[in-house]
């Protein structure tokens, strides 16, 4: 295992947590993100050692988690940036760990919609508390910032990922 590898390696919490932080903040996932994201999971692939076959499923993973992604934009049940996200966590995430991903980022997705339905419930006015994307974010009514979800379905899939199994064979 080399230091090149884990830093390669290491871009996908840090764009997750990033993607998160900024769906809480600003309701938005830059696109710029979610490409970055997809296209470093090139070189750490190439780093680690990932077999073709494996890239491949890996890159059709991604492509369905698009195409899935879109579809529930479509329905109005996400937003676009989270549908990218979607792909991109699940290009990296690969064949043995996207599965997990969906079902831990539905399963963060409920925990955090009632989570901010009760406190947007709440008889103190927590919108007033805080910077504004607090504000915004305890507002009654609001929307769900997704992509926290969807993060914290990705770092808990992570450590069952194929690019991770390389790395502890390097």
């Amino acid at each position: 295992m080399t230091a090149v590898q884990i830093v390669l390696v290491s871009v996908f919490p840090a764009g997750v947590i990033a993607a998160a932080m900024t769906d809480a903040t600003s309701y938005t996932i830059p696109n710029r993100l979610s490409a970055f994201l997809a296209a470093a999971f090139i070189p750490a692939a190439l780093a680690m050692g990932v077999s073709p076959q494996v890239f491949a499923v890996s890159v059709g993973l991604g492509v369905v988690g698009l195409a899935l992604g879109i579809a529930m934009f479509a329905l109005r049940w996400i937003g676009g940036g989270d549908a990218k996200l979607l792909a991109a966590c699940a290009l990296w995430l690969g064949s043995s760990a996207v599965a997990p991903f969906l079902l831990w980022t539905a399963i963060a997705g409920g925990v955090l919609a009632l989570g901010l339905m009760s406190l947007r419930k709440s008889p103190l006015p927590l919108s007033s508390f805080g910077p504004a994307w607090f504000g915004r974010l305890m507002k009654p009514g609001g929307d769900v910032p997704y992509g926290v979800a969807i993060a914290a379905g990705a770092l808990i899939a992570l450590p069952g990922a194929p690019l991770l199994s390389h790395l502890h064979r390097s």
